[in-house]
């Protein structure tokens, strides 16, 4: 799964999206974060309208499509096996895609005396584009969630479960609103190389949500 990430060098994700897409992304006016929890606005890439220019913005943590009702849930994750046919998720992933930019995220692996939280990032430090699905909310707010897959590579490691994280010749077309065909995005869209990946354990300060400086991503020694 993903329930926390960090996002800090906002500079290298403007200069990365701007390489990849082009040009025309407003500077970011966002503290850096180190503890992103869900609930809360995060950074994404998407087309506020099928017809609109690429936006560079903040989207609401939660998904809940506005015709969802009463205790309808609010997930943080949507597993990429079934949001093509599922009827919470289908409609956005045909056309409400969206990047998460993220600089890496954090998962927790057990051990005897309880978990230790890991962060988990690309070994060369570019940011991880994070593919994600977004949605108009009843409370006007778009609102998104992060699509995840079968853990490979380093990240199985501490979890079974991982971020879908794209390679860079699949964000155009991930972005792409008039791209619907699930069958063509399947063999046009492309997860993140698994040798890229990295990871170190990390403090428990983490944990916290209060705790958003950049000590929680320092290395730590264990046992």
């Amino acid at each position: 799964m993903c329930g926390r990430f960090a996002l800090y060098d906002i500079p290298r994700v403007r200069r990365s999206l701007r390489l990849i897409l082009g040009e025309g992304f407003e500077p970011l006016a966002v503290p850096p974060r180190y503890n992103v929890c869900p609930g809360y606005w995060v950074t994404a890439a998407w087309h506020p309208e099928e017809d609109a220019p690429l936006a560079l913005g903040q989207l609401w943590w939660g998904f809940r499509p506005q015709w969802a009702t009463g205790k309808a849930p609010e997930p943080i994750n949507a597993k990429c096996e079934g949001v093509a046919t599922s009827r919470y998720f289908r409609s956005s992933f045909a056309r409400h895609r969206c990047l998460i930019p993220a600089d890496g995220w954090y998962e927790w692996l057990t051990l005897p005396d309880g978990k230790q939280p890991h962060f988990l990032c690309r070994n060369d430090r570019e940011p991880l584009w994070l593919a994600g699905l977004w949605t108009h909310r009843a409370d006007g707010n778009p609102g998104c969630a992060i699509l995840t897959e079968p853990a490979r590579g380093a990240a199985a490691e501490i979890h079974d479960r991982m971020p879908l994280a794209l390679d860079d010749a699949s964000l155009e077309p991930w972005l792409d609103p008039q791209l619907t065909n699930r069958e063509v995005l399947r063999h046009t869209v492309h997860h993140l190389d698994d040798s890229l990946l990295t990871h170190w354990p990390v403090s428990r300060r983490v944990n916290h949500p209060g705790n958003d400086d950049p000590s929680v991503i320092e290395p730590i020694s264990v046992g």
